[in-house]
């Protein structure tokens, strides 16, 4: 045996092939759309091939990284990013997502991004802010016929910005921690909306206009309850009012109100819209006005299969919520009783 050699050294490790960088490119700017839109550009870093792929991906991300969640860590790199990514590439999805924000300093640039995403055909819209107090979108219509789902967190929405009339494919809308004071938020085409820890400071109630509407979530709205107009096609609706204790006033002056006697009667704020559901779950705690003024005058819930109620609906010793309901549904199937609702 020659000296040197070794009796059945391995031979030398045959270097792999680039199976990543085998795929095509729709594939890589694919994957490329969920990372952060820093880490997506870096990539152009690896080979020859990967310099330009970052510039048409369909997905852009705009978060903070490595600690720097403020806005104004990621100006200079949005201002190259927006001005080199090629204007011919439209966008599935845009995530605008910070923790901390100056109001003085920041807000420009988020609605910068914001319509920079509706302008390059976003289909899906994320815009979070963490922070502790709202960030103001600016008051102007959105308008997007390619706009499909939009998902607001954190934010202070005006009147313009929630006439959803310039969206006419805008099919689902989620809203949470946001201040909609406003006298209405309107769409033709929306099938699905979720309001979850959001506020009015408005003393009157805001309207919401979805005829087409399928599911509906209205979950611990701080301030007036929204006014719910005609639902005709609503399948499902989750209410939970439990910690919600609207106040009576004097709404007759207001062209938005809707006026009440001191019966409580009056139009129907909730239930009436929700009188052609199949599913509903209904949490509250009953001395909130508004469900037990809309009892007086309870609708019939021809359709109604299935129903979860909250203790309060169950009260002694008369069970006047709870025969009200089960009167005015004709075809109910199951029928559940929630005895002991977590309070904290």
């Amino acid at each position: 045996m020659p000296p040197g050699k070794r009796h059945g050294s391995a031979p030398p490790p045959v270097r792999g092939a680039d199976r990543i960088g085998a795929l095509p490119d729709p594939i890589l700017q694919h994957v490329l759309s969920f990372l952060p839109a820093q880490a997506a550009v870096r990539t152009c870093v690896l080979a020859r091939r990967w310099r330009h792929l970052w510039r048409s991906t369909r997905g852009l991300r705009f978060v903070g990284l490595d600690g720097a969640d403020a806005v104004q860590g990621l100006r200079k790199f949005m201002d190259h990013l927006l001005v080199l990514r090629d204007r011919a590439a439209d966008l599935d999805a845009v995530e605008i997502r910070f923790d901390r924000f100056s109001v003085a300093d920041d807000e420009a640039y988020v609605n910068l991004w914001t319509r920079f995403a509706v302008t390059s055909k976003v289909r899906d819209l994320t815009v979070h802010i963490g922070a502790s107090s709202y960030l103001d979108l600016d008051n102007l219509p959105l308008v997007s016929q390619h706009l499909r789902v939009m998902n607001l967190d954190g934010l202070s929405l005006q009147q313009k910005f929630l006439d959803l009339a310039g969206c006419p494919a805008l099919e689902v809308l989620n809203m949470q921690h946001c201040d909609i004071s406003v006298g209405r938020i309107s769409s033709r085409s929306l099938k699905h909306l979720s309001l979850r820890s959001c506020r009015s400071n408005s003393n009157c109630w805001v309207h919401v206009s979805a005829p087409g509407l399928a599911s509906l979530v209205l979950v611990r709205f701080g301030g007036t309850t929204p006014f719910l107009e005609n639902m005709a096609l609503l399948e499902t609706a989750r209410l939970d009012l439990s910690d919600d204790f609207d106040v009576c006033f004097d709404y007759d002056s207001d062209e938005n109100s809707v006026p009440f006697n001191k019966d409580d009667s009056g139009d129907s704020v909730l239930l009436a819209a929700l009188s052609g559901a199949k599913h509903l779950e209904l949490v509250s705690a009953f001395q909130n006005f508004v469900f037990r003024r809309d009892l007086r005058q309870c609708p019939t819930f021809s359709k109604l299969k299935t129903v979860l109620l909250s203790e309060d609906w169950s009260e002694a010793p008369d069970l006047d919520a709870l025969a009200c309901v089960l009167k005015h549904s004709p075809v109910l199937e199951k029928l559940t009783l929630q005895l002991f609702t977590n309070k904290v």
